[in-house]
């Protein structure tokens, strides 16, 4: 059981910043977080409203998907997605987004990223001005190539953003075992607000102000766990994917850096620790679908079979589009989309990678 305590926030600042008048005027100051709304009824919804109010905060789950939230209501459960987490007295589920929002004082959105734009449009005509909101979704959106925080200001307004990322897999989490993660935000009150709301004594939080690199590490890394699941579909060896997390995760930051993001974000909890966990889980639902595809499912049976969201393929496709247009080279980036999309080859693509031009090892 986690311990249930209030929630003292303590906003460090010698001058007000930018994120410090919105939440003054959503009603949010130094006292307490009493009010969370959490959008989406997936596995990370559930186990974040779960976590939230288990640290004494009411919470307000709301979802478009009515069948789902009444079954919730009636179980205490969410059986479809994450079953055998009971959820608290102190969550409430609802489709009533009015209601939802009513004096919320900060909103997680756990909606996957291609959908954020969709689910987003429905809250606007009620959404509080200036209530900030944590993302916890990892994507590119296709088309735009918005990160999740940049698709929910597009459809909003300039609200404050955070977002909360690293190695989470939500069935741990349901059972509190331990967990590391960032809070990340521009604005490093609003990045301590979200650290404090979620940290207790299995799940430590830190903060870090390179929103875009926090967010583009924990979308390019379904990228890199799809091909690491094709070498395990393929038995290539623990030699093959150790080489593609490495090099995985040099093209990722190179991508990054490129894009403006920190060098440094890519080597921490956002990128190498959430890289390795997705990875290396037998539950990842990337890491899984590439598995399938490498022993020669296609990709519509792997995700008709999937119930639930699998990142990694849409944001394929994103990324691809990224590493255009900054011109950075990321050879296995280019390697999945091409077994994704075009059909290549299993086989060849790996010797492909295997036989590029030799160079050293930057």
């Amino acid at each position: 059981m986690i311990v249930k305590t209030s929630i003292p926030l303590v906003l460090h600042r010698t001058a007000a910043p930018p994120v410090v008048a919105a939440l003054a005027a959503a009603g949010l100051n130094a006292g307490m977080v009493e009010q969370v709304t959490v959008i989406g009824d997936g596995q990370m919804a559930t186990v974040c409203a779960a976590m939230l109010a288990d640290r004494g905060i009411h919470v307000r789950l709301w979802s478009i998907f009515r069948e789902n939230i009444e079954a919730m209501k009636a179980t205490r459960e969410n059986r479809r997605y994450l079953p055998g987490l009971r959820l608290p007295d102190r969550v409430t589920c609802t489709t009533d987004a009015d209601a939802a929002l009513r004096g919320t004082e900060l909103v997680l959105s756990a909606v996957p990223c291609q959908f954020i734009r969709g689910v987003w449009e429905r809250l606007r005509p009620v959404y509080p001005a200036g209530v900030p909101v944590a993302s916890v979704a990892k994507g590119i959106e296709n088309n735009t190539l918005m990160r999740p925080t940049q698709i929910i200001r597009d459809v909003v307004g300039p609200v404050p953003t955070a977002a909360l990322s690293g190695p989470s897999i939500a069935a741990e989490l349901a059972r509190c075992l331990p967990a590391t993660v960032v809070a990340a935000s521009e604005d490093e009150d609003l990045a301590r607000l979200v650290q404090e709301a979620f940290s207790s004594q299995w799940f430590r939080v830190y903060t870090n102000t390179d929103l875009l690199g926090v967010e583009l590490a924990g979308a390019t890394k379904n990228v890199i766990a799809l091909a690491a699941g094709i070498v395990d579909g393929l038995r290539a060896g623990d030699n093959a994917k150790a080489a593609l997390l490495t090099r995985g995760l040099v093209e990722i930051t190179r991508l990054g850096e490129a894009m403006g993001a920190r060098r440094e974000t890519f080597a921490g909890l956002a990128g190498m620790g959430d890289l390795v966990t997705t990875c290396v889980s037998p539950v990842g639902r990337n890491r899984t679908a590439g598995e399938q595809i490498g022993r020669g499912r296609t990709v519509e049976e792997v995700m008709a079979a999937t119930p639930s969201v699998i990142e990694g393929i849409p944001t394929t496709r994103s990324v691809y589009e990224l590493a255009r247009r900054y011109a950075v080279e990321m050879p296995i980036t280019e390697a999945v989309y091409g077994v994704l999309f075009e059909g290549w080859d299993l086989m060849r693509t790996l010797t492909g990678l295997m036989t590029r031009r030799l160079k050293g090892e930057a």
